[in-house]
């Protein structure tokens, strides 16, 4: 057991975080989650020994290892296979199983013969990462793991990860990613840290009904402290109530106030639509384009108004390069694009972030996607960005590279649009910021190119796919799940023996069976949970009338209705104490449930 006991962490006057304690068990994956600027990677850091807290200590077993995914690197090997080897455990180093990890991770056979320093940015963090996986440290720490890897190595990763024998601290935007690895989160949180078994979901939730509660709880106190400060003032210098006052002011004086929780920045899309009447937007008949070699050819689809195609697979195959052609920036090879002349395009990349001008303010920068040129509305907007106030006023320059990506962003929101083209858009965005941006991209009208890694994008927005998988590009009519199940990438399939049709059929009754079953099971709890939210609701109301009722009698010194309200109060404080004991335990068994039928279907479909 790892024992993290009061550490706390400032820089430059600016406190990250403070008193934080908690454990690390054996086996656990804990996914370490917060704001950009919480402080996450510095308590990795902390973890892996690299900083030292300003107070407090972290306690290892005795000869515990640790790995940890540094962002620069130091090779001492002349080729990339030989740099793993040299990092697995024992004596024995066999090449197989550093080729093995090489290729899961997109390392080509001719890639793995190379020098490490011939390797771009992108592929030299990968090799660091096999460096750390294979080298089975007990506790292995990642930072955004996901950086530079694309889906199928993200998947490949993802397997891996699920069967880590030891321990596993990792920071990660991509909640799918996080999720389907990890069996705690941890959260930091107004300077604060916590654990909690499961996934982020399950914390996010917590947090937010514990802050409601904190809230409605101040509000009423504040309120109850105003009667009382009303009645000390009232009647401080009557004979008759004096001592009533004074007694009054005594409990006010023991009364702990509670301090309004900060409003914490959120990033807030809404993509401005251009309305049209067109259905099809863009249409794309026999498409070809590449250089040395074809990466794509003979390539047709159509975006229709309220459609997004998602373009996927591994890095390096032309994903970003068909973007750029369908924007006519690269002039293809053969074929046509025709865009609806009611469409009305923007693009979002890379690229178009290098072309940022580094000597304008943020609010010079927005203006330049603007028609009407209007500075209040583009200081807006940089509000929306979470550059609010002055801030708008810092150029670009001084500007990290997602905050010049949230720049970008808002240079979308100026114009209206009806068909976006998406190269990553969730590039440096923390998790809170990704979801605002699926939210906003599920909610827009028009149509969507979107290339990313990002599972849950592909799972809620995603309608049809270009595919490309092992040197071939294909067209895929359907949700995610549908192309996995039907087709799935060629790294997960290659060593699967299709079973007989006899087995399938089997496979897809019993699936069947499974989800009839949770459904039915699951429809009444659900239910459940909504009639405690509202007999909660009505407790709270409750509550809060009986409270001005009391302070109403105090204030006319009647006992009797002193009493009744009183004793009122007392058994309603106990009604709600127990609903929210129960709504608690009730979403905890929901949640348990909804995994354990999750792990049957994922156990069939393996099959």
């Amino acid at each position: 057991m790892i024992a993290i006991e009061n550490v706390s962490k400032s820089y430059g006057g600016q406190k990250l975080f403070t008193g934080v304690s908690f454990t690390i068990h054996p086996r656990e994956r804990i996914g370490l989650c917060g704001r950009n600027g919480s402080g996450k990677t510095t308590l990795l850091r902390i973890l892996a020994g690299e900083e030292e807290p300003d107070t407090g200590r972290v306690v290892f077993p005795r000869e515990y290892r640790v790995g940890y995914l540094k962002q620069h690197h130091t090779w001492h090997f002349s080729t990339v296979v030989e740099e793993l080897c040299h990092h697995i455990p024992g004596e024995e180093k066999p090449r197989y199983q550093a080729e093995k990890l090489l290729h899961g991770l997109g390392f080509s056979q001719e890639m793995i013969t190379l020098s490490p320093d011939q390797l771009s940015g992108g592929y030299q963090m990968r090799l660091a990462l096999a460096c750390v996986l294979i080298a089975e440290p007990n506790l292995l720490l990642l930072d955004e793991p996901t950086n530079y890897l694309d889906i199928v190595s993200i998947r490949f990763l993802k397997n891996l990860l699920r069967g880590w024998k030891g321990e596993l601290v990792v920071i990660s935007h991509d909640r799918d990613f996080l999720d389907d690895i990890i069996t705690h989160t941890l959260y930091i949180h107004r300077q604060r840290a916590r654990k909690m078994e499961g996934e982020t979901e399950k914390m996010y939730q917590q947090i937010a009904l514990e802050e409601e509660v904190y809230e409605k709880t101040r509000i009423h106190e504040e309120k109850k402290r105003q009667q009382i400060e009303l009645f000390i003032s009232r009647f401080r210098a009557k004979a008759r109530l004096a001592s009533q006052a004074k007694s009054r002011a005594r409990m006010l004086a023991k009364m702990e106030k509670k301090e309004k929780l900060e409003k914490l920045p959120e990033l807030d899309f809404h993509f401005s639509y251009a309305t049209t009447t067109a259905k099809i937007l863009l249409e794309v008949e026999n498409l070809s384009f590449g250089y040395d070699r074809p990466l794509f050819q003979k390539l047709s689809f159509r975006v229709e108004k309220g459609e997004c195609v998602a373009v996927v697979g591994r890095n390096g195959q032309g994903k970003t390069t068909l973007l750029e052609v369908l924007r006519g920036n690269k002039k293809p090879w053969t074929g046509t694009i025709s865009y609806h002349p009611q469409a009305v395009t923007h693009f979002f990349g890379q690229s178009e972030v290098d072309k940022l001008h580094p000597d304008h303010t943020i609010e010079e920068e927005i203006l330049t996607a603007m028609e009407n040129r209007d500075r209040t509305q583009a200081r807006t907007i940089a509000g929306l960005m979470l550059f609010e106030g002055e801030l708008a006023e810092k150029t670009l320059k001084v500007l990290s590279g997602g905050e010049r990506h949230r720049v970008l962003l808002g240079k979308l929101l100026a114009r209206p649009a009806n068909l976006l083209l998406l190269d990553e858009p969730t590039n440096h965005l923390d998790m809170d910021a990704t979801d605002a941006l699926l939210a906003a991209l599920d909610q827009f009208p028009g149509g969507i190119v979107l290339v990313t890694h990002n599972e849950s994008f592909l799972r809620v927005l995603a309608t049809k796919f270009i595919i490309f998988d092992e040197g071939k590009v294909r067209i895929f009519e359907g949700t995610y799940d549908d192309f996995l199940e039907k087709i799935g990438w060629a790294w997960e399939t290659e060593d699967k023996k299709t079973p007989p049709q006899e087995v399938k059929k089997n496979t897809r009754q019993k699936r069947a069976e499974i989800v009839q079953e949770k459904s039915r099971l699951l429809r009444p709890l659900q239910k459940q949970l909504e009639t405690l939210e509202q007999y909660i609701i009505s407790l709270e109301e409750k509550k809060n009338h009986f409270h001005t009722l009391l302070l109403e009698a105090s204030a006319t010194s009647h006992a009797e209705n002193l009493r009744i309200y009183g004793k009122s109060l007392k058994e309603i404080d106990e009604e709600l104490q127990k609903a929210y004991e129960d709504y608690y335990n009730l979403a905890t068994e929901v949640e348990e449930k909804q995994k354990w039928y999750e792990q049957k279907l994922e156990e069939i479909d393996s099959l």
